[in-house]
């Protein structure tokens, strides 16, 4: 068993007075935390969670709890550990309003009647956890932040040109851009707001329990500013495809709900507001879907590109006096028009995704080779992979499994976040780290033909029935910069391949296991 597993078992056995009659890990999120479902013998269940980031965990647990006592809709902390690394949550059940709203996302946003209840319902309740959870919260706890501001708007606008605009080789005048960024970051912050931000306010961290009462998940990112983010974000997920007569309605419950808790703005000045806030939310995606999607190949991203700029192409229908950024206008003007975003009538094979490379078909086995041998291991083959990150310091790891395989990677010539003090005491796994590198696009750079690399030899090691291949990425540390690589090439072959990949950070003392999916396993 996992060490960590064990000790998560060790707390639930101190709180329960038992071990667990079953333990069944759930899928696994955006973050590196892991879940499990922790069932006792009368059938009864809490969800363990296992983190990697001690100050996340502690700004989960410090909000779950302080929402739970202003009796707010969300998951009870039973108990944690003495370094919050692991805790126990209240079973919120399998049930997601993402996946009760299916089958009008699937109808192509043509949401039912009982449906658009959920919504409304959800949306209505979104302003009793922003306003009355805010009072008496001490945001020092929030991570990694405790207040939305002008830096952090520029971080995100900075993730969108390096990670999605500059991928399309569009061509604009960097600092004419960087003028229009800066407006646009203060005019966001601009408005002084004692409400809690959610951050990641959408549909897959919301649960219904049996009744369709809406609970909320996963708020450890949150922090104080204003609410007309978390409305932007929810409303205009490109996944959801809310149509407009829905988002108005939905805008209308909300503001009239948002009177109970505050003196609320004028409507146009609440519209105009709301329009900022989905044009700074509809560009942070992009830059999210464009490094997930052009960097690290996920089909998911690439395909939400497409109904993103069909959101961005809707804004800039906008009045023009509501975004006064001539320069950034013009310029996402001629994003939309360029020709791998211009909207598809039908669908056809091939894809708008915006990207400059074509998939390739699987690499052809060499004949001298003999017959394939993956096909007896469900498509995957016995290949198990094995990621390090570690310090020069203290030497390359070694090769336990004998064969010698592999290769080292030295991200020593990557900007160094250790040199600046705000991330010295954090590492390659932490929010704050990874913008810093994103942003500045070096570690990007260098990662893209490792990534290539690393495909070729991934699948001809499965071809060939071979059983372990290592990557190693070392840095003066081993903290930050190899960190951050060995994690998301783990992640990458987990994802692109699915076999079985060991992530190992090596002084960190931090490990984690991808298992291997058979065939008929779909994605998580």
């Amino acid at each position: 068993m996992d060490k960590s597993l064990e000790q998560l078992t060790e707390l639930y056995k101190s709180w329960s007075g038992t071990i667990p009659s079953r333990v069944d890990k759930l899928p696994g999120a955006g973050s590196n935390r892991q879940y499990f479902r922790m069932t006792a013998a009368d059938g009864s269940s809490v969800i363990g969670a296992i983190g990697t980031s001690r100050d996340e965990d502690h700004a989960f647990i410090y909000l779950a709890k302080h929402f739970a006592q202003r009796q707010l809709p969300v998951p009870h902390v039973l108990a944690a550990s003495d370094d919050e690394l692991c805790y126990l949550q209240t079973d919120l059940g399998n049930t997601s309003l993402f996946d009760a709203l299916r089958g009008g996302r699937e109808a192509g946003g043509r949401y039912n009647e009982a449906e658009r209840i959920l919504l409304e319902r959800t949306i209505r309740e979104l302003p009793d956890l922003q306003i009355r959870g805010a009072r008496g919260l001490d945001f020092d706890n929030c991570y990694p932040q405790p207040e939305f501001n002008e830096d952090s708007v520029l971080f995100d606008l900075n993730y969108f040109k390096y990670c999605f605009l500059k991928a399309t080789e569009l061509d604009f005048h960097e600092l004419k851009l960087e003028a229009n960024f800066r407006m646009f970051a203060k005019d966001l912050a601009s408005e002084p707001s004692e409400s809690f931000l959610y951050r990641d306010f959408q549909a897959r961290n919301v649960m219904l329990d049996a009744d369709g009462n809406p609970y909320f998940i996963d708020f450890q990112g949150g922090r104080k500013g204003p609410f007309y983010y978390d409305l932007a974000s929810f409303l205009w997920q490109a996944s959801a495809k809310y149509p407009d007569r829905l988002r108005q309605r939905l805008i209308y419950e909300y503001y009239q709900s948002l009177k109970n808790y505050i003196e609320v703005p004028n409507e146009r000045h609440f519209v105009n507001r709301l329009s900022l806030f989905v044009l700074f939310r509809t560009l942070q995606v992009l830059g999210a879907y464009g490094f997930r999607g052009y960097f690290e190949r996920k089909q998911h991203f690439i395909d939400s590109i497409p109904p993103a700029m069909d959101n961005l192409r809707a804004l800039l229908k906008v009045d023009s006096g509501v975004f006064p950024y001539p320069y950034m206008m013009d310029m996402l003007r001629r994003l939309t028009e360029m020709p791998q975003f211009a909207p598809k009538k039908d669908a056809v094979v091939g894809r708008a995704d915006g990207l400059k490379t074509t998939d390739h078909d699987i690499y052809k086995a060499n004949p001298l080779d003999g017959p394939a041998t993956f096909s007896k291991y469900d498509g995957k083959g016995p290949l198990v992979v094995t990621v390090y990150s570690f310090s020069y310091r203290k030497g390359i790891p070694q090769d336990e499994s004998g064969n010698g395989g592999g290769y080292v990677f030295d991200c020593r010539s990557t900007h160094n976040p250790g040199r600046y003090e705000p991330y010295k005491k954090l590492t390659g796994l932490d929010e704050p780290v990874i913008r810093f590198l994103e942003d500045d696009g070096e570690i990007l750079d260098f990662l893209k033909p490792v990534y290539t690399l690393a495909d070729h030899h991934v699948q001809r090691y499965i071809q060939r029935g071979f059983t372990h291949l290592m990557f190693c990425f070392g840095c003066t540390g081993g903290q930050h910069r190899s960190v951050y690589s060995a994690q998301h090439l783990a992640e990458h072959i987990s994802e692109k391949f699915g076999v079985e990949v060991h992530v190992i950070h090596r002084e960190q003392n931090i490990s984690q296991t991808f298992p291997a999916r058979s065939a008929g396993d779909k994605d998580s």
